[in-house]
């Protein structure tokens, strides 16, 4: 189940639960007979790469659940660190299933969709949570359960800009899990402005840059096509260039996949790439036509495919 985004939360809140938005890749977690398997939204099995979270099954025993859920990874300042997490996942492939290379991962549970043979998504949120609440999770050893605020999200709200957290989610009290879909029963709010965007090409770079990836060519999908909406160099780490060139290079296509002909000084030697890889930036704001203000690379979103894409707020 999927949030709609919104400039503000919902009222009256009397009728609304409130969590914190965390910054990570949502996983969905089956465990049957003590075994864990992890997946993202697209399909990609995580279980290998976060052999930290496989005692999850150990811990519910016999019970067989699925369960949906945040991974992050936190900073020095207990918040929750996207591009951290791009190091931790980038990292997993050069260790070994038991000893991942990187920083360890926190497991942020939200919501039970199934438990002991009981398909629980016709369920109220507040029972669903009830539920989740009653496995003693809170507290594991690479686990825990999201606190949950039933009314005050603008208490919520504020404190989570204090803290400096992604935003706050409102969840409809009531409100089935409404699986595969966006629903304006639970409604994101966000204190950072962040755009998922599709990778359509790679600039050659200047400088220190120079030879490689200077800055990659954006877009976001819509009616006529991807439409282009900027350029991102800010951001792109010396590992993630190269990680980048990697992932890009076998995507390489003669022909550009944005709608419409692009302005000259935005195609000079451009490398054009078939969008398949996902992407998300920090920004400043949309201009008033339609491009992102100082956009700021955060990282791959492998959890995510084009046509999921859409624009914010």
């Amino acid at each position: 189940m999927l949030a709609v985004p919104g400039h503000e939360l919902p009222q009256p809140d009397r009728e609304w639960s409130f969590e914190l938005k965390w910054d990570g890749i949502r996983t969905i977690v089956y465990v049957s007979q003590g075994r864990t398997t992890l997946q993202s939204r697209n399909g990609r099995d995580l279980t290998g790469a976060l052999p930290e979270l496989r005692a999850l099954g150990e811990q519910l025993g016999h019970n067989e659940a699925v369960l949906d859920g945040e991974v992050v990874v936190f900073d020095d300042a207990g918040r929750p660190s996207f591009q951290l997490l791009q190091g931790r996942i980038h990292a997993t492939g050069r260790g070994s299933r038991n000893r991942p290379i990187g920083r360890p991962v926190t497991l942020v549970l939200f919501d039970l969709v199934y438990l002991g043979g009981e398909l629980l998504c016709d369920l109220a949120y507040r029972e669903r949570r009830r539920r989740l609440e009653s496995l003693g999770l809170e507290r594991g050893a690479s686990w825990t359960v999201s606190p949950r605020f039933e009314g005050g999200g603008s208490d919520v709200l504020v404190v989570s800009r204090q803290q400096g957290l992604e935003g706050v989610v409102a969840k409809r009290s009531d409100s089935p899990y409404r699986a595969g879909r966006r629903s304006a029963d639970w409604v994101k709010v966000k204190n950072l402005q962040t755009e998922e965007v599709v990778i359509g090409g790679w600039a050659l770079g200047q400088g220190q840059r120079a030879g490689q990836i200077g800055s990659l060519l954006v877009g976001v999908p819509s009616v006529d096509g991807l439409r282009y909406v900027g350029r991102v160099g800010s951001g792109l780490s010396g590992a993630e260039l190269s990680h980048l060139a990697r992932r890009l290079a076998p995507l390489e296509s003669s022909l550009s996949p944005f709608a419409g002909e692009l302005p000259a000084r935005y195609r000079k030697e451009v490398t054009w790439v078939r969008p398949e890889l996902v992407g998300e930036v920090r920004f400043y704001e949309w201009t008033g036509d339609g491009l992102l203000r100082h956009p700021v690379w955060r990282g791959l979103r492998e959890d995510k495919s084009p046509d999921e894409v859409v624009r914010e707020l």
